[in-house]
């Protein structure tokens, strides 16, 4: 709370010095070019850009009430011993990965098949297994029916799973909404999509002329960096004398740090097999000289996925220790057009793990 509240406040002092106003107050459009304050006051501008971002939700069941979300997690004192998280995306993988560092005996409820739908199913497979090596309780196909607080802790009534579970804390990961409700954007013609979120074209423009929208309240690739990147094009377009600029959200890279991290660019083989007539896959799967030497059971996993007869890299996949690191810099040459044979010729640092990247067979 401590290192959060000083991010708060240099971004205060950032305003401040910038000349930047900031109104602690909600705000509601009145129309294009007025936005009402709560306490009244109005706000005119040629420019309206809607970044209010997303809320954690919590599926309509029986006893949903003594789950908490996201959010709740970021209130607790202390490691709760048993702990079950309700979910199988970004946020639950890693949740269950710091919780479990701190000492908390946790299982993974999924309702589906697998983790991470928007992943290379080969690689989540070797996540769950790495998961499952530390300890962490992974159940597929478990659907919670209902919570119940009893004297030993809180009940989870599960479908396809243990009759009951007993935890001390229960975390609902089961999605996110966009936060759009109550800005008037209906009364002022903003088109939503069937979940709520705003809709927009290429450059962040919504239905309404001279209102933007970026971000997760947009529902387009739900992460911090995409929605800063946005904004800055946007920014560029509108006042920096550039009017093309845009984010490109194709081959967008992304990172779970989880335990180890998980990070991928580009499709995923089952996307490019989808998509072009001659795809390659290529891998690395080892034991990183950290694991090793402790005698450690944890298994890494590189993937690169190639489409077409010059083998151009459409993806590339990294599970293991420094994955996030080794990804961004990968990430721009597959932006570039970087072919396996490209990879190849380029020079293996040894020893790395990042190496594999360029050694895949």
């Amino acid at each position: 709370q401590a290192y959060i509240d000083g991010i708060h406040a240099s971004y205060r002092q950032r305003l401040q010095d910038t000349g930047v106003a900031h109104i602690a107050q909600r705000g509601r459009l009145l129309d294009a070019q007025t936005v009402e304050c709560g306490d009244g006051t109005r706000l005119h501008a040629r420019h309206i850009v809607i970044a209010t971002g997303s809320h954690a939700l919590k599926p309509d069941l029986p006893g949903a009430g003594l789950g908490g979300v996201s959010d709740d997690f970021f209130a607790l004192q202390a490691a709760p011993a048993r702990v079950a998280i309700v979910g199988g995306g970004y946020i639950a993988v890693e949740l269950a990965g710091v919780l479990h560092g701190l000492g908390s005996e946790v299982t993974l409820l999924v309702r589906g098949p697998r983790l991470l739908s928007e992943f290379d199913v080969e690689m989540t497979v070797q996540l769950a297994e790495n998961l499952r090596q530390q300890g962490i309780v992974v159940r597929f196909g478990c659907q919670v029916q209902a919570l119940q607080r009893r004297g030993d802790g809180i009940h989870a009534h599960l479908q396809d799973g243990p009759a009951d579970a007993v935890f001390d804390t229960v975390l609902f990961a089961t999605g996110r909404a966009p936060s759009t409700r109550g800005l008037g954007l209906e009364a002022v013609g903003v088109a939503l999509d069937g979940q709520g979120a705003i809709v927009v074209d290429a450059f962040q423009d919504t239905s309404v002329p001279g209102i933007s929208a970026v971000g997760d309240v947009t529902a387009q690739a739900m992460l911090t960096p995409v929605a800063i990147a946005a904004a800055r094009r946007l920014m560029d377009r509108l006042y920096g004398g550039q009017p093309e600029a845009r984010l490109d959200y194709d081959n967008v890279p992304s990172v779970v740090f989880s335990h180890p991290p998980l990070g991928g660019v580009g499709l995923s083989e089952e996307q490019a097999r989808a998509r072009f007539d001659t795809v390659r896959t290529y891998h690395s799967r080892f034991r990183p000289m950290l694991q090793a030497l402790g005698d450690g059971r944890m298994r890494t996993l590189f993937k690169m996925v190639c489409a077409g007869e010059e083998e151009r890299v459409v993806g590339i996949h990294l599970l293991g220790d420094g994955a996030d690191e080794i990804l961004q810099g990968f990430a721009v040459a597959l932006k570039a057009g970087v072919t396996r044979r490209q990879m190849e010729d380029t020079v293996a640092i040894h020893p790395t793990s990042a190496e594999e990247v360029v050694l895949m067979r």
